[in-house]
């Protein structure tokens, strides 16, 4: 038993049952126990690899996607180039190389990094150095200028929340102790007016996620594009709509029991795509896109051929695995989706198609 079960079953014992978003705060950012807040989670020794640790091309791909949206929308100067969540600023580096040509971009860009571990932000100015760099508690923190995001796999790791309807009303998931043990249970039903119009897709049984903190976020992002222009990239594992149990615990580079390991494994929920839009109702949005089809408008097979010219052996199978997994339908080109948001009248950046 970790000190983190510890403690949240003595919370527990003194206030009643966790609801999962309080669950997963506590374990993914604990001061002192938490997951993100005591370690390097990415990797092969870590417990979970992310697109732009598989491959360079992920993040040259997605830079060249934000530059030509920025020349779209007049190569405004200042302007802030954001990630949220952005590991060991792979990615963002990436982002740099690929658009180091485009003229006037850099003398334009404020990198802004918003990351809660105090790991990770070692880890990214490290690998940033030279950059202009700023880093932040939350989204509410960027300037009140233009305005270019990516978040990928970020919203899937923010805090959820899970219902269960019962007739007209929701049993509400949560997290208590059952013969001494984390376990999970249900509250009585109740109506939830913020869930009204799930009663006409959903069945008595069935249980739909939602996601306040993700909420807070797009609203800060919204403001930021409907009053400064720019656009937001989000790419992560999830659909159009939540619908039934997604989530997940991930440990040693394998699903785990979410309530087994208390701040030693990432928890996860699949991301609700509709669910952002609408909390960032001013902006307009694309039609969702799956990832692999996203990289291919986005010309990752002609990157993958020039890359694969100075390489043999085991480098060219790595190289030819790597875009397998980022691309192939069996493994993330269909899992992750793609979703842009801009200005109302703005062009949505190369790639993405309307609605």
């Amino acid at each position: 038993m970790t000190a983190l079960e510890d403690r949240l079953k003595a919370r527990i014992a003194a206030t009643g049952p966790l609801t999962l978003a309080e669950y997963m705060t506590d374990c993914l950012l604990d001061p002192r126990h938490g997951y993100y807040a005591t370690r390097d989670p990415l990797g092969a020794g870590g417990d979970f690899t992310t697109a732009p640790e598989i491959s360079q091309m992920f993040g040259e791909l997605i830079g060249l996607c934000l530059a030509q949206s920025w020349l779209d929308q007049g190569a405004p100067a200042p302007f802030a180039l954001a990630e949220p969540g952005p590991g060991r600023g792979t990615m963002m580096a990436d982002i740099w190389r690929a658009t180091r040509g485009v003229p006037g971009m850099h003398a334009a860009a404020q990198v802004h990094l918003i990351e809660a571990s105090p790991t990770l932000r070692a880890m990214q100015r490290e690998r940033l150095q030279g950059l202009p760099v700023c880093w932040h508690d939350s989204t509410d923190a960027l300037p009140d200028i233009p305005l270019w995001l990516v978040a990928n796999e970020f919203f899937d790791a923010l805090p959820i929340r899970q219902f269960q309807r019962d007739g007209a009303g929701w049993r509400e998931r949560v997290v208590g102790v059952r013969d001494g043990a984390l376990a999970l249970g249900l509250s009585d039903p109740a109506p939830r007016p913020e869930l009204a119009h799930r009663l006409s897709d959903t069945l008595p049984g069935d249980i739909v996620e939602t996601c306040p903190a993700a909420a807070t976020v797009m609203a800060a992002i919204e403001n930021q594009i409907a009053n400064h222009g720019g656009a937001a990239l989000i790419i992560d594992y999830g659909d159009w709509r939540s619908l039934g149990d997604t989530f997940q615990a991930l440990r040693k580079q394998a699903f785990d029991d979410p309530l087994a390991h208390p701040g030693n494994a990432d928890l996860t929920a699949h991301v609700d795509f509709e669910a952002l839009t609408r909390a960032a109702p001013s902006l307009t949005h694309s039609a969702l896109t799956p990832q692999g089809v996203l990289l291919d408008r986005l010309g990752i097979d002609a990157r993958a051929a020039r890359l694969a010219q100075n390489l043999r052996g085991p480098a060219l199978e790595a190289h030819r695995a790597a875009y397998q997994r980022l691309t192939d339908t069996a493994e993330m080109g269909t899992l992750f989706k793609a979703l842009a948001l801009v200005a109302p009248g703005a062009p949505l950046p190369p790639g993405f198609d309307p609605v």
